[in-house]
């Protein structure tokens, strides 16, 4: 519900604001004085893009806010269009995208102006109004097709993944459980590659690393001889000489290594042996790593991670197949019982359609258009997510005509009258606050009565906001504004009691203050209150 509407600098509104009551209310007010602006305004707050030309002469930018809703659940909304460059929008004082405001007053506010039914040309639309009416059954019956529907997409969407070709799925699974089976079967582990590396490289030069041990052996063997005439000698003189006891703990020391090396470079030397065969068997192992390696990884790690997803994916494309074979009646299964909810919720929605087709004539009856035809088409289609079926709606203004398309055949104050029958017909409570703009458009006299009344009836479920020029519309509303002009610039202002029958008896004859103007106004606003 909108609470509050405050606009400065918007075309010849220099500072104004109204506060709409929670049923009906009007604006009011001279050709030209503005009113069109203040609902120029609710669409700028709902998202819609700037025009040119909205910014009026008081400033360099023109500003709308809005309140909607109310308690803890308020929103605030803000436009402001500078006169040059982009507008800005703010959504609770905060910056945001244009866009943003749709979906914040999405199911909050719709403005019904001359171009906005032609919304009703949108099957979805038409759809949405005659969902509206179902009774509870055909609910349950919608609600059975949305599951049917999901579930057909589902064994769909499994079917596609499976490929639909099971030849194909097996090809894959024997070709990835080969690949698993090769890397498996070759046993490696990692660090592998790195260790037998190393043992090629010791075999291939066995006989160079024998020859080596061996004179390495024969100097340390020298080595040792020399530390022990060494240490003799330190010994002799730190007899003498205190100062060099520390040089025959490091002679000792140098002795007892070189006799340890000596000691390891034997255990090497004893450890080569002369054996082709293992030679062989090692380099056999480096050119099947170098083979894996070719075909799954450039390192031992890419190759093993390799059979590890080989692995696994063998076992998803059996547990595929096993689905294979039953999925194909998984989605006729799914697809006969979408169909068979399809049709009983098709034929829920026809009932719901001719009810609205009779509420809605009624409507349109009192409304001035008594011959009106208003006919739902109901053609059939593929399912999707919302039915079996495509709505279109044909209006004519007189049963004489062919009923066609609402936005070929009908003028905007036809249009205007439609939104109204049907919203009356449909009692659609799914928005909090219904803007009409030019909903009077070509109606007068007892038409424009009922056409009052039947705002004031769709007020008592929802906010109505209508700009109007009809003293028999404004005479029904709850809440009043008048907007008036002098030079360029226009106000705002509520008239209550005396200045609202000044206004309504200007309405009517063009003469404020005429006294047989103000009687009818006020026989007029008595009979709106009966």
């Amino acid at each position: 519900m909108l609470s509050y509407l405050h606009v400065k600098n918007l075309g010849v509104l220099e500072d104004a604001s109204i506060e709409p009551g929670p049923r009906f209310t009007v604006i009011t007010g001279e050709t030209g004085a503005g009113k069109t602006m203040l609902l120029g305004a609710l669409r700028l707050l709902t998202g819609e893009k700037a025009k040119p030309g909205m910014v009026g002469p008081f400033g360099e930018e023109a500003v709308a806010e809005g309140l909607f809703g109310e308690g803890d659940g308020e929103l605030g909304i803000t436009r402001v269009l500078p006169r040059q460059g982009r507008s800005r929008a703010y959504l609770d004082g905060s910056l945001v995208a244009a866009g943003a405001l749709v979906d914040s007053l999405g199911g909050v506010v719709e403005i019904v102006g001359q171009h906005d039914q032609l919304l009703l040309k949108r099957s979805h639309t038409v759809l949405h109004l005659v969902d509206g009416v179902l009774d509870d059954r055909g609910r349950r019956v919608r609600d059975s097709y949305e599951e049917a529907w999901a579930r057909y997409r589902t064994e769909l969407d499994q079917q596609r993944r499976l490929g639909g070709d099971r030849m194909g799925l097996e090809r894959e699974l024997d070709l990835v459980r080969y690949q698993a089976r090769e890397i498996e079967t070759a046993g490696l582990q990692p660090g592998d590659d790195r260790q037998m590396e190393g043992m090629a490289a010791r075999l291939r030069n066995a006989e160079l690393i024998r020859e080596s041990l061996t004179l390495a052996t024969t100097e340390l063997e020298s080595i040792a001889e020399s530390a022990g005439t060494v240490i003799s000698h330190l010994r002799k003189v730190s007899a003498v000489d205190d100062d060099l006891v520390g040089r025959v703990a490091q002679a000792e020391a140098l002795g007892e290594l070189a006799h340890d090396l000596i000691r390891t470079v034997r255990e090497e030397f004893d450890s080569m042996g002369d054996d082709p065969d293992s030679l062989h068997l090692v380099e056999q192992r480096l050119t099947a790593l170098g083979e894996l390696k070719r075909k799954y990884g450039k390192t031992l790690d890419e190759v093993l991670e390799f059979g590890a997803d080989a692995a696994r994916r063998a076992a998803e494309l059996e547990g595929l197949l096993d689905e294979a074979s039953s999925i194909g009646d998984r989605v006729a299964a799914a697809q006969k019982e979408l169909v068979k909810t399809g049709s009983d919720l098709k034929a829920a929605r026809v009932a719901a359609a001719r009810g609205i087709e009779e509420e809605g004539r009624a409507h349109l009856g009192e409304l001035g258009l008594p011959s009106a035809t208003l006919r739902f088409e109901i053609g059939d289609r593929d399912p999707g997510p919302t039915g079996t079926e495509h709505f279109e709606l044909r209006f004519a203004s007189d049963d004489r005509l062919e009923a066609g398309a609402v936005e070929e055949v009908a003028s905007g104050g036809e249009l205007s009258r439609l939104v109204l029958a049907l919203r009356l017909a449909t009692k659609s409570r799914d928005t909090d606050t219904l803007v009409f703009d030019e909903v009077d458009a070509g109606v007068g006299g007892a038409t424009a009565l009922a056409l009052g009344r039947k705002l004031a009836d769709l007020g008592q479920g929802s906010q109505v906001l209508c700009v109007t020029h009809l003293p028999q519309v404004a005479a029904h509303a709850d809440t009043h504004y008048l907007i008036e002009r002098t030079g360029n610039s226009a106000q705002v202002r509520m008239v209550e009691g005396d200045d609202r029958l000044t206004e309504l008896s200007r309405m009517l004859a063009g003469l404020p203050e005429s006294e047989r103007g103000r009687e009818a106004a006020a026989e007029l606003l008595e009979g709106a209150r009966s």
